[in-house]
């Protein structure tokens, strides 16, 4: 279920980096649950421009297409 997007590909700031590194970090310490998941997608929209959390987004798509498949 968790978003695995390489974080690499949204030219994230220095400190954009480091706090979707330590969302991430929290995310998976909680067992990577649904309520895990949406709290995760809610710490990315606040640490990333509108831009790079649409292509974050539509990569967690993608990702979990590929998943369930």
């Amino acid at each position: 279920m968790a978003c695995t997007v390489s974080l690499a590909s949204l030219n994230l700031t220095p400190d954009q980096k480091t706090k979707m590194d330590a969302a991430m970090a929290d995310h998976q310490k909680a067992g990577c649950n649904e309520a895990s998941e949406t709290k995760y997608m809610e710490a990315a929209k606040g640490i990333l421009t509108p831009e790079q959390y649409a292509k974050f987004k539509t990569e967690c798509k993608k990702g979990e297409k590929k998943t369930q498949a």
